[in-house]
């Protein structure tokens, strides 16, 4: 593991995914696009969404893929923490509360699915949401710590690649670390490739 064996997801999820414009995306964003909508094609069964277009024909929710994303800040992490949820030893994540705002975006809930992106950015995964918790950084348990399947599984490492993380991935989003910071917890099952 890198010094930096954190990981929050990257919140910035790929542009004009689903967008029903991806063709008019810049040459590189509608490339992506592509590569994600293929993989979505070829994985969605394992979803269990698919059945029904046989009969009624693809609908929305089988069409447009789900979010993408890849973990940490750096496509090395990305590929080292992606690694852990092939092997089957990372099944959860968390990030900052202040993250998903930056971005945006919602928070993780109960059975949304996402497709998770190795460091090149090519979909490698695809996961659904289990269980979220919205917990202060000092009351993150060890389960939860040994969950997220990263170093030596302990609670002290988790905190302390966690902190190291998030004084560095903060600070550009207006927020520094504290104990008291809200973290969202999320735990996943893969979905593809079968472990």
């Amino acid at each position: 593991m890198t010094d930096d064996a954190a990981l929050s997801r990257d919140l910035h999820p790929t542009p004009g995914l689903g967008a029903p414009d991806a063709s008019e995306l810049p040459v590189d964003d509608a490339a992506q696009a592509a590569r994600i909508q293929q993989y979505w094609e070829l994985v969605r069964g394992r979803a269990g969404l698919g059945r029904a277009a046989v009969v009624t024909g693809p609908g929305w929710a089988t069409s447009v893929p789900p979010e993408a994303w890849a973990f940490g800040d750096s496509p090395e992490l990305a590929d080292e923490l992606l690694e852990l949820v092939l092997i089957g030893r990372k099944t959860a994540t968390a990030a900052a509360v202040w993250e998903y705002e930056a971005a945006g975006e919602p928070l993780p809930t109960p059975g949304a699915l996402s497709i998770v992106l190795d460091g090149a950015r090519a979909p490698r995964a695809l996961l659904r949401t289990v269980e979220v918790v919205t917990v202060p950084f000092a009351e993150v348990t060890a389960e939860q710590a040994y969950l997220e399947g990263e170093g030596d599984r302990s609670l002290e490492e988790w905190r302390a690649g966690h902190e190291r993380y998030w004084r560095r991935t903060l600070p550009p989003l207006g927020h520094e670390f504290a104990p008291d910071m809200l973290v969202v917890w999320e735990r996943f099952e893969v979905l593809h490739p079968r472990l």
